[in-house]
């Protein structure tokens, strides 16, 4: 009996298998009539991959980074010296650290310096022979010598050591951007550097490498450092050792292998994640759209192989291996031109990163697990999308016809369905979102948003459309919009990829504006002097006494800064002279008499702090909050005000001048600030040549903003650029929709034409439906859009980089986006519109009945 039941069981999987075998052989010959189905979910697979893929790689190149962060030509650092608060690391040390037996360390000196074109460049000083001694295994194999060449620009050449420490003014790049250059000399800080461009394999990333005493000239800090790397763990006896070296010259870190530049970077790198993953939803409609399409049209075909005996378990997994097999190979498509998209984006991230938060990005890898996570993401997402679908076909009636009025109910079903779930989205995020106080979970708050948008958009066109109705003119107007209600299930996917592309667009262009406008006030306010000074810390004393005697100069304000430590964060604590702290800190919340408790010179009291926006939100601290910064020791801060900050990524806690001078932290000022009754460049050409400033050191108040504006405009360039790709994305698929649409109304518009209207009208007729679905769904998108965009203000980025940003709306830019939408859905209709136009419209009519 048992074997009975066995062979029964056999017989039916190869009975299954066969007929599965055969329906996928009818199913290829559908495609194989109709290519056009196929190509559109491979379109949507393959868009939502790239741009997944595309932006994670990017992403997680840039987090490898700071794991992978390590001294030049040299392995992962163990601890780092740094200078004691208000400073400077002097190279001394590191000589008698050497001769003390600390073989396995290296000095370093970083800073950055403008060339011809003003372009800023991150410039690494290093002791190169203790570089080269203290060389990973990995890299051992790395050339040390070189060899002179008469190219261009030396590439892919070994390390031009003997050059270097010859004291020639020899700069390092990378191959990359030494292939960016016109000529192989580059003019940094005024000074000319012939260039030398060596292969990635020394994981240069954007940063120019060169002999530190050429550093310590280039960057006008003679006998200066900026830290100290040490390779090996001290022992008991080395750590005595160094504790006796280090007194009163520095103290010692350990390193964090990257760990607080992931914490700092966090927020943005999520951004771009949100992004991506936006832009993966639309290419997931757009694919849906297809697979929809798709199914509509073999809705007949799957009845007639009901019909002939073939099992619905056959049809449901042949349709199963159908897709899967589509999602794959779209997505190993979408994951290799993803790997090319990333590799136009890594420059925008890089920069951006660098100017911001002084990060190193590696050149980026790519991993075979992201094409499989990718594909399964995608898989699961197609099969829970087109389920539903798929056991409708497989359990409507064989006798059932494929009449209109049903589809039409169907769909109107459908749509109420999705307007309730939306509904319950927004109240649930109505509910949760005041209660929200970290940035992911707004995020994740804002995703049920973007999710809920586009669900309730076919309801809201089907109720618009309706009202719409009511007031048309009879005849062929009234025709027109009466049949674009019936589009409205064809039609709604496309339009939600539409809607969500113009929304994001929208609540961006919003983000964008406001933090524009936002920061030219703030600079505007936070700006007071004509000119700022940065001379070296040699040259201070001699420029402040020169300044403070020039007849021209009206007004002379100083500023000192230090980078210290909160809680393992670091920030930077300042001060300034009093007028300008008065004047120039814009106060969001302070102390009653805040100037006058600020001020006092009484060491008995304690001494009020101003921090800055972005340290009280990210720290949780309002008003009399009591705060400890390391470099201030056991001094305890009461916090007096908190005042705006913009494009800062780091905290800063400003302190009175008075503890300043108590806790010794550094009488010389790192920067001056100048008012004149003169004319600016004239002086400050005077003053450069004087002192051998270069343009690097020397800012007017015109510069500083176009350099706070460019580097504001290259932060979000690639969200910028993310917006463009996911409208294209939506575009797309607003033309493979309008395509596969054409092809199916062909009979209805066939009709038309035998009743009368004319091929011109019929055109009219099309373009109107087309362009009034577009434009009722543009309609839809602005106030969406901006529901989005006074989120991302108000919770996302106030709650990620603390900053306040006063919304401003800018209904130009809108209108803009609106025309580019009914432009790229004229485009979209133009091509099948015109292949349809010409082809015999009696033909059409046999379609009907074919």
């Amino acid at each position: 009996m048992s074997s009975l039941v066995v062979n029964s069981q056999a017989g039916g999987v190869k009975a299954l298998l066969r007929a599965t075998r055969l329906t996928l052989r009818v199913f290829a010959a559908h495609y194989k009539k109709a290519p056009l189905q196929a190509g559109a979910i491979l379109i949507g697979i393959v868009l939502a991959v790239t741009l997944l893929t595309g932006v994670r790689a990017t992403n997680e190149s840039a987090i490898d980074s700071y794991g992978q962060a390590s001294e030049l030509l040299s392995g992962q650092a163990s601890n780092l010296v740094t200078p004691l608060p208000g400073k400077a690391l002097s190279d001394s040390l590191y000589f008698d650290l050497r001769t003390q037996g600390f073989h396995h360390s290296l000095a370093v000196l970083q800073g950055s310096a403008l060339d011809s074109a003003q372009h800023r460049w991150q410039v690494t000083g290093s002791d190169l022979i203790a570089a080269l001694s203290a060389i990973t295994p990995s890299n051992s194999d790395r050339p040390q010598t070189v060899e002179p060449s008469d190219s261009k620009i030396p590439m892919s050449g070994p390390l031009p050591l003997a050059a270097m420490l010859a004291g020639e003014p020899i700069v390092v790049m990378s191959e990359a951007n030494a292939k960016r250059l016109q000529e192989p000399w580059l003019s940094l800080n005024d000074m000319r550097l012939k260039v030398m461009a060596v292969d990635e394999s020394y994981q240069l990333g954007d940063r120019l490498l060169m002999d530190i005493s050429l550093a310590q000239q280039l960057l006008g800090k003679p006998g200066e450092l900026s830290y100290i790397a040490l390779f090996d763990p001290p022992g008991e006896h080395q750590q005595q050792l160094l504790t006796s070296l280090l007194t009163g010259r520095g103290e010692l870190v350990e390193s964090d292998n990257g760990e607080a530049m992931k914490a700092l970077t966090n927020s943005f790198h999520l951004n771009l994640t949100a992004m991506s993953l936006l832009a993966f939803i639309v290419g997931l409609f757009i694919a849906y759209n297809g697979v929809r399409y798709s199914l509509l049209k073999r809705k007949r075909l799957i009845i007639q192989l009901q019909q002939q005996g073939v099992r619905r378990a056959a049809i449901m997994f042949a349709l199963g291996l159908e897709l899967t097999l589509l999602v794959l190979l779209g997505s190993l498509i979408g994951f290799i031109l993803g790997l090319q998209l990333s590799f136009w984006l890594q420059p925008m991230v890089s920069v951006t990163l660098e100017q911001l938060y002084g990060a190193n990005i590696l050149p980026g890898s790519w991993r075979w697990q992201w094409l499989a996570q990718a594909s399964l993401l995608t898989l699961i997402a197609a099969l829970l999308a087109c389920g539903s679908l798929l056991r409708e076909l497989l359990n409507q009636p064989l006798a059932q016809s494929s009449g209109q009025l049903s589809q039409q109910r169907s769909s109107q079903l459908a749509q109420n369905r999705l307007m309730l779930l939306a509904c319950l989205l927004g109240i649930m995020t109505l509910i949760l979102m005041p209660l929200s106080q970290d940035y992911r979970f707004t995020m994740t708050l804002l995703g049920l948003v973007v999710i809920a948008i586009p669900l309730a958009l076919p309801y809201l066109l089907r109720q618009l459309i309706g009202l719409l109705q009511k007031i048309s003119p009879k005849g062929l107007i009234g025709y027109q919009i009466s049949e674009t209600r019936e589009l409205l299930a064809p039609l709604s996917l496309a339009m939600m990829a539409m809607l969500l592309a113009l929304t994001a667009n929208i609540a961006m262009n919003s983000l964008v504006g406001s933090f524009e406008i936002t920061l030219k006030q703030w600079l505007d306010a936070r700006l007071h002097a004509q000119l700022y000074l940065r001379p070296p810390a040699s040259q201070m004393a001699e420029v402040e006494k020169m300044l403070s005697q020039a007849p021209e100069v009206t007004g002379l304000y100083k500023q000192w800064l230090l980078k210290s430590h909160y809680q393992q964060t670091p920030i930077f604590l300042l001060t300034r002279d009093p007028y300008s702290i008065e004047h120039t800190t814009i106060i969001k919340q302070a102390k009653p008499d805040l100037w006058r408790d600020f001020f006092s010179a009484d060491p008995e009291t304690k001494p009020l702090a101003l921090i800055s926006e972005p340290f009280a939100i990210k720290q949780g601290k309002q008003l009399g909050d009591k705060i400890r910064i390391a470099a201030l020791g056991e001094t305890e801060l009461t916090i007096g005000a908190i005042y705006y900050d913009y494009g800062n990524p780091y905290g800063e806690v400003i302190i009175p001048p008075s503890l300043w001078r108590r806790a010794n932290l550094g009488e010389t000022p790192l920067s001056l600030a100048l008012t004149l009754s003169t004319d600016v460049t004239r002086f400050s050409q005077q003053i450069q040549t004087r002192f051998q400033l270069p343009d690097a050191l020397v800012y007017s108040q015109e510069k500083i903003k176009a350099q706070a504006i460019t580097m504001f405009k290259r932060t979000f360039s690639i969200t910028q650029v993310l917006n463009s790709l996911t409208l294209m994305v939506a575009a797309i698929g607003l033309f493979s929709a309008c395509y596969m649409l054409t092809q199916a109304r062909l009979a209805p518009i066939a009709r038309l034409y035998a009743l009368g209207v004319n091929r011109r009208q019929l055109v009219w007729l099309v373009v109107g439906q087309m362009l009034l679905m577009v434009l009722l769904t543009c309609l839809v998108a602005l106030p969406t859009g901006a529901l989005l965009g006074y989120l991302l203000i108000h919770k996302v980025t106030l709650q990620a980089f603390g900053w306040t940003i006063a919304m401003v709306w800018d209904w130009l830019a809108y209108l803009e986006l609106v025309g580019l939408a009914l432009l790229a859905s004229t485009l979209a209709l133009a091509f099948p519109l015109y292949q349809q136009t010409r082809r015999p419209l009696v033909s059409s009519l046999q379609r009907e009945v074919i």
